[in-house]
Order: structure tokens, then sequence, then C-alpha cells
């Protein structure tokens, strides 16, 4: 649309008392980011972008950069660490990430939506502080994100963190 691509966040059908069905649409320009929302008619037509998803693995950061191998070709590409965005924190080597392409132009990158990360430094639980307490604290964990977890948390602990929030999930229980 508009000679640029964009993503669909909402939409709703709309059929008034009077007149025409239309649908009103939050839409997301994929490069900037820019939100628009945009009314069409009925009969209005858009045409349709094929999205290819492309695996690829994180090797190591370097310079700013996060190098990714693109997992068909073996293929290294450095991508700048601000094009990953705000999850680019809880990259960890040889993670798998997804390189939306269309017809070979990269719009973005899809990083898992959980990881497990290792607690590398974060203060001591004080006695009394309980998991049900609702307080946190301050962790870093292994790959330099900084996040607030609760006060039993300990120095080699794994956690589950979501990275699109950059928040603790949970603990990992490794005894299985």
């Amino acid at each position: 649309m508009e000679g640029d691509t964009w993503t669909l966040l909402d939409f709703q059908h709309v059929k008034p008392g009077k007149g025409g069905a239309f649908v009103r649409t939050k839409l997301r320009k994929v490069k900037s980011g820019q939100v628009l929302e945009k009314t069409f008619r009925s009969g209005e037509k858009i045409e349709p972008v094929h999205l290819e998803k492309v695996k690829m693995q994180f090797l190591y950061k370097q310079q700013g950069e996060a190098v990714l191998m693109d997992l068909d070709s073996y293929e290294q590409v450095p991508v700048d660490m601000a094009t990953l965005g705000s999850q680019a924190e809880f990259l960890k080597e040889d993670m798998e990430i997804i390189s939306l392409q269309v017809k070979e132009q990269v719009l973005g990158y899809e990083l898992p939506n959980f990881v497990e990360l290792t607690v590398v430094e974060t203060d001591p639980g004080e006695r009394g502080n309980t998991v049900s307490g609702g307080a946190t604290k301050g962790a870093k964990v292994e790959t330099g994100a900084s996040i607030q977890v609760p006060f039993h948390i300990n120095v080699g602990d794994l956690l589950k963190i979501d990275t699109r929030s950059g928040s603790y999930v949970e603990r990992v229980n490794l005894k299985k």
C-alpha cells in the first residue's frame, strides 16, 4: 500500500444502518514502525505481499553489530543491533531467529518470545522476603541484560524471560 509494506495489527468490519459496509484497520509500516489507522470501503483492494521467513542463527556480537548466519546458505550477515530492537539484549550465541524478507529485501527480524538465561549478578535475597511478596530486585543475566526478578532468585539460577517485555516469567527447574 502506498509503495510500502504494512502489517495488519487490528481490523473491525462495520455494517452501518445506512450506506455500504467498510473495514476499519490499524496498520504498521514494516520499515519504520509508523502506525496508521485507515478505513477501507467495500470493494477496495490492496496487493498482498509474499513474506518469506528465513531461519538464521545468531553467532556473536561485534562493534555494535550482531553477526547472523543464514542456515540454508551459511552466509554470514552483520546486522546493526538497533535493527533488532530492544529484544537484542537477550540474544544468546547459537540462538535461532527469523529474518522476514520480501523479494530478498530484509524487513525485520523475529526473535523467540521466550529465552532461558542464567543469572550472573544479583543482590542476595533477604530473610523474610518470599515468592508471593511481590517485591523485586535487579539482576543481570548472561547476555548482559538487566531485569527485575523476585527476591528468591540467586546467582546461577536459570530463568525464563519474555523477550517482548523484558520481564521475568519463571525460574526453570533443572531437575527433571
